[in-house]
This record gives structure tokens, C-alpha cells and sequence, in this order.
């Protein structure tokens, strides 16, 4: 008799939340006690116009080759951009930058209006002041519940000292040492 973890025929079906016994609230609400990042990914359109959006599920997948993931709900306003996108930018924000996080977590308005970018790889917009930047070709994509998992190629980064801005408990934040000061 094996001991290995014996999955189901359909795990999409089983992890459906009208089939689920957990809470889909309180899972957000524990979730929301791991900080995360902020980060604004973004992505030009087939129309050649500017799209981003708010986003704290970035993560590193692998150092060699360099990849990177995140992902997006499946009914969000931006996904077919993405989805049809060569190439897409992670932003990575800094502590200083909490209006423009807000901004672009709004489904609404011209989000890049004001707002400094130059074009990166296939277009994605590259912003202006972040921490970080990864410019990444998109090398697939995997579907996950209720949300797009986008994997990406890094092909270009850049990085500073700046201190990232960071999303726990449904409030923005800033990372503090042991001791109480600030980390830069």
C-alpha cells in the first residue's frame, strides 16, 4: 500500500470554492498575514496602448534559467492583453509609491496619465523610480483555480537601493529591522 498523496481525477473541480469545506474570506485573511511586494506588472496592447495593474503574487521560480511568475484573476479587465502579450514588465515598487500601487489597482481611468515609463522589451512599459524592474518574455501559462499563473523569461533587470513598499494584512507597509529602525 503506496502512502503517496492520491489526487483526484478533476483537482479543478475539487479546489472549485462551492466544493471546498474552507472559508474563501478567512483563507484571504490568513494569506494576508504573509508581507509580499508590490508591484505594478505591465504590458502593451495589440493597439500599441499602455496597460499595467497592481500586483503582489510576483515570485522567483528559478535562478538558472531566470524566471519569474504572477498571476492574475481570470475575469480581470487586462487578462487578454496579457495573455496575448510577447513580453510583460514587473515593476517592483518602492515605500514612496503607495498612490501609485492604488492607482493602478483601479480598474478605471487612464492609469498611465502623469506617470514617467519608457518602452522595454516588446513595449512593456518599464517605469520610472521603481526598485526594481524585470523585463520578461512571456514563456507560458498555466491555469490555477480562479487566477492566469504567467510565467516569464527575465531578459533584462535593474535594481537600486530604494526601499520596496510592502502589502500585508490589507494595508501597505515598510519592512522593520529587529530593532524597530527601517531597513534601507
Amino acid at each position: 500500500m503506496s502512502d503517496a498523496h492520491k489526487h483526484p481525477a478533476d483537482p479543478a473541480n475539487e479546489l472549485a470554492s462551492d466544493n471546498s469545506a474552507i472559508d474563501p474570506r478567512d483563507f484571504r485573511n490568513a494569506l494576508g498575514t504573509f508581507a509580499t511586494g508590490v508591484t505594478i506588472v505591465t504590458a502593451m496592447s495589440a493597439e500599441g496602448k499602455p496597460y499595467g495593474v497592481t500586483c503582489n503574487s510576483f515570485a522567483s521560480v528559478s535562478l538558472n534559467p531566470p524566471l519569474v511568475l504572477w498571476s492574475l484573476g481570470m475575469f480581470s479587465q487586462g487578462l487578454t492583453i496579457f495573455q496575448n502579450a510577447s513580453h510583460f514588465a514587473v515593476n517592483v515598487l518602492g515605500v514612496s509609491q503607495q498612490e501609485l500601487a492604488a492607482r493602478f489597482a483601479k480598474s478605471s481611468g487612464d492609469k498611465f496619465a502623469g506617470v514617467s515609463w519608457t518602452p522595454g522589451l516588446g513595449n512593456a512599459p518599464v517605469l520610472a523610480d521603481v526598485v526594481a524592474n524585470f523585463q520578461c518574455r512571456a514563456a507560458n501559462r498555466y491555469y490555477g483555480g480562479d487566477h492566469v499563473i504567467f510565467l516569464g523569461a527575465v531578459e533584462a533587470y535593474a535594481y537600486n537601493g530604494q526601499e520596496p513598499l510592502l502589502f500585508a494584512r490589507g494595508s501597505f507597509g515598510r519592512f522593520r529591522a529587529g530593532d524597530g529602525s527601517t531597513t534601507s
